[in-house]
């Protein structure tokens, strides 16, 4: 899918108040590309959110490695 390989860089370091927001903003019309493209092969939006949700959850690391 075209300009799924270009979002734009954070400008602010990973601890700031600020980071969240920006990588929301980052990240929202990439993933609203994605339903688009879903939406028109004729899957149904909401579910396709939902299991974006469920994908993204799984890409997580678990707690064992991220405390070492």
């Amino acid at each position: 899918m075209e300009g799924l390989e270009k979002i734009a860089s954070p400008t602010v370091p990973v601890n700031d108040i600020a980071y969240e927001t920006e990588l929301r903003t980052a990240l929202d019309p990439l993933l609203q590309r994605v339903l688009d493209v879903a939406e028109k092969s004729g899957w149904d939006r909401r579910k396709a959110a939902y299991s974006m949700m469920f994908l993204a959850a799984r890409a997580m690391p678990d707690s064992k490695t991220r405390q070492g």
